[in-house]
């Protein structure tokens, strides 16, 4: 895994963590990456083990 992968998948940690990561295309904007790599990315924090959901109502990734 290079320094830039895991630069992001912090962030999008991060921004999980404060529930402010917006829509799919909103985050993917804010991390300078395409919609299709953000959800590379989800993906593998998905199958190391983070339960990732996305809330409707609030438009944001979220723990469960």
């Amino acid at each position: 895994m290079t320094k830039n992968t895991l630069n992001r998948l912090q962030r999008i940690d991060y921004l999980i963590q404060i529930r402010g990561t917006g829509t799919p295309i909103q985050l993917a904007n804010r991390l300078g990456i395409t919609e299709r790599c953000l959800y590379k990315y989800l993906n593998i924090m998905k199958e190391c083990g983070a339960p990732i959901k996305f809330c409707s109502s609030r438009q944001s990734y979220y723990y469960n």
